[in-house]
C-alpha cells in the first residue's frame, strides 16, 4: 500500500515537537520549541493559530477539564499553561528542577495512561554530548520542591510512549553517540518503570530515534530523524514498515483524524542550504494504515 506524506501546513518550525490531537476540536496542536510557540490546526478550515510564550516549550500534554489548559515542559520546570485570546501563553509553575547543567531545556513529554505527565531534559548543545539529561515525572500535584529526577545520565532523552495497556513503558536516547530505544515494565499503580533492557539498537536502522507514537497493536511508531522516514516496530521489537516524509528530519509523530488512523509528523527547518528540501519544518499527515490510541490528559 501507497503511504504518500501530505504538506498540512507549511509552517517552517525550526523544531516542531509534540503533536497532540484533540478528537473534540478536531484539531492538532504542536510546539516550536526555539520559537517558544504553541500552534494548533483546524481540520474544518486548516486554519493555524499560534501562541507564545516566554520560554522554549518542549513537550505539552492536554489538562483535563478546560480546553486551553496545558501542561508543560519549558525551560526551568513544569508549567501550567493556558492560550490566551491575544496570542500569548500565560504559564504558572507546576514545579521546578535543579539541572545538572547550566543551559538545559525540557525536550520529548507525554502522559501514561493514568494521566502521570513524563518528561526529560537535555543539554541546549546537544552536539557536546553532556550526559546531563534526566526524566521527571509530575502525578498532578504542585510541588513546593524541585521534582527529584527518576532516571539520570542521557544526553537527549526522546520517544517516550507506553503501550495500550499502559504496562510497557519504551524511552531513547536521541544522541548520535547512543541512538538506542529502551524497554521498561510500568507499575500501573506507582507509576514507576523497571526492567531496563533493549528494544532496538536504531544504529542498525536508517535515521536517529526522535519523538514516537504507540498504535492500537501496540507497536512503536519512531521518527527516524535525518533519514526521512517514520518506523513502525512490532512489540517484540522487529520492524514492520518504513513510511518516508519528504524531508530529512521528521521530529514527532501523534495518531489523529476522526478515525485515529492519520499519522501526523512534525519536522524540523534546520539552517543552510534548503533547496533539497524546501518543506523543513512543515506539519505532515500520513495514512498509517492503521489506528492509534487517544492520547491520555493530564490528571
Amino acid at each position: 500500500m501507497a503511504h504518500q506524506a501530505e504538506l498540512i501546513v507549511d509552517a517552517q518550525n525550526a523544531t516542531g515537537e509534540s503533536p497532540v490531537w484533540i478528537a473534540s476540536e478536531q484539531a492538532l496542536y504542536w510546539v516550536d520549541i526555539p520559537n517558544r510557540q504553541l500552534l494548533r490546526w483546524k481540520a474544518a478550515d486548516g486554519s493555524v493559530t499560534r501562541w507564545t510564550g516566554e520560554q522554549m516549550i518542549g513537550c505539552i500534554a492536554h489538562r483535563q477539564g478546560d480546553a486551553n489548559r496545558w501542561v508543560a515542559g519549558m525551560e526551568d520546570g513544569l508549567y501550567d499553561v493556558v492560550a490566551q485570546d491575544d496570542g500569548t501563553l500565560s504559564a504558572t509553575r507546576l514545579a521546578d528542577v535543579r539541572h545538572s547543567h547550566a543551559a538545559m531545556r525540557f525536550n520529548d513529554g507525554r502522559c501514561d495512561r493514568q494521566g502521570r505527565f513524563w518528561a526529560g531534559t537535555m543539554a541546549l548543545d546537544m552536539a557536546a554530548g553532556i550526559p546531563a539529561g534526566a526524566l521527571y515525572r509530575l502525578d498532578g500535584e504542585a510541588r513546593g520542591e524541585p521534582l527529584a529526577a527518576q532516571m539520570n545520565d542521557f544526553i537527549v532523552p526522546n520517544g517516550l510512549g507506553f503501550s495500550p495497556d499502559g504496562r510497557t513503558m519504551y524511552l531513547s536516547d536521541s544522541h548520535p553517540g547512543v541512538q538506542l530505544i529502551w524497554a521498561f515494565d510500568y507499575d500501573l499503580d506507582s507509576g514507576t518503570p523497571s526492567n531496563r533492557r533493549l528494544f532496538v539498537d536504531m544504529n542498525a536502522y536508517p535515521g536517529r530515534p526522535d519523538g514516537a507514537a504507540v498504535d492500537i497493536d501496540g507497536c512503536y511508531w519512531i521518527c527516524g530523524n535525518d533519514a526521512g522516514l517514520i518506523h513502525r516496530f512490532t512489540p517484540d521489537g522487529r520492524l514492520d514498515r518504513s513510511l518516508q516524509v519528504p524531508v530529512k528530519k521528521p521530529a514527532m509523530c501523534a495518531f489523529g483524524g476522526p478515525g485515529l488512523d492519520t499519522l501526523f509528523v512534525t519536522s524540523i527547518r534546520p539552517g543552510g542550504d534548503l533547496s533539497d528540501q524546501p518543506l523543513a519544518g512543515g506539519l505532515f499527515a500520513l495514512h498509517a494504515g492503521v489506528a492509534g490510541l487517544e492520547e491520555p490528559r493530564f490528571r
